[in-house]
């Protein structure tokens, strides 16, 4: 690791969040996750990004913002109004049934697709420990306890930096590395889609993709 790069990384909950989120669990030996930030639409924190026969296909989680203006992530519930599970679970089974490792990783994510959680912080946070484990990456992440000012020496800050609309090229530490997708051969290779894209094309060889995908600088 380059002297360089602090300790810590601090991000956002995420949905399933992109392989640009997950190597930074590779990269930092330790890793905060906001709970204290303001909930922001069309973010990851609730959408993640899958390939389907037609291309790159958003899911999103509905919530329930409530009245206030600005409401903290770790206080937004899921709206169970409209039956999201269904439709996601439905989606990831129709893109990713004929990948090699679907078959292999089905029984731990379809739960997620039964079962009610309030908010949507704790979903993302079984969600991920769930995924963690999957690749074999044993540090837990904490979680914050008040909002993490910007600019901490100690810490480095990927709130605003992974996010659906900011170009890759804006992390200096992230160069996606290709590997096999389903529909490749009529759409290419598509970088930096949900983790499940990658654990479900390449399985255990997942975490190799990982590192192969952080940019160390000379």
């Amino acid at each position: 690791m380059s002297s360089d790069i602090p300790d810590t990384a601090l991000l956002t909950t995420t949905y399933l969040g992109p392989v640009q989120y997950f190597t930074k669990f590779l990269l930092y030996p330790a890793y905060v996750i906001e709970r204290y930030d303001n909930y922001i639409k069309q973010t990851y924190r609730n959408r993640c990004n899958i390939l389907g026969t037609n291309g790159v296909l958003p899911l999103s989680i509905p919530v329930l913002k409530g009245t206030a203006h600005k409401t903290h992530v770790r206080d937004i519930r899921i709206d169970y109004n409209k039956k999201w599970q269904k439709l996601h679970w439905r989606s990831i089974e129709s893109a990713y049934r004929h990948s090699p490792f679907f078959e292999f990783y089905m029984d731990e994510f379809s739960p997620f697709y039964e079962k009610k959680f309030e908010y949507l912080l704790d979903f993302n946070s079984a969600l991920l420990e769930m995924v963690l484990h999957s690749l074999e990456i044993e540090n837990i992440p904490d979680y914050s306890m008040e909002f993490i000012e910007a600019n901490k020496e100690d810490h480095a800050d990927y709130r605003e930096l992974i996010h659906p609309k900011r170009d890759l090229s804006s992390d200096p530490h992230f160069m996606p590395a290709e590997y096999q997708q389903v529909f490749a051969d009529r759409l290419g290779f598509v970088a930096n889609l949900s983790i499940i894209d990658l654990l479900f094309n390449e399985g255990p060889n997942a975490r190799a993709i990982l590192e192969m995908s952080i940019n160390l600088p000379a």
